[in-house]
């Protein structure tokens, strides 16, 4: 993960279900059990920090697909 925005949330694959990370950390801010539902998660995070992209590893070791910017407040 590159320097980025301090609100960009990263949606990456774990054995136990798709965790939403801050750039940087190791502890998830959320872990879902589908990437469907962590995506969404992701962008209830960006957007109640004010806006933030979300991007989506979609196996371990994977480049990042291009995400989307959540809405600002």
């Amino acid at each position: 993960m590159g320097k980025g925005n301090d609100n960009d949330r990263y949606v990456v694959p774990r054995p136990d279900g798709w965790a939403v990370v801050k750039e940087d950390h190791k502890r998830a801010s959320a872990l879902e059990p589908t990437q469907k539902a962590a995506v969404e998660r992701a962008k209830a995070i960006t957007e109640n920090l004010g806006g933030g992209e979300v991007r989506v590893q979609r196996r371990a070791g994977a480049r990042f697909r291009d995400g989307e910017k959540a809405k600002k407040r």
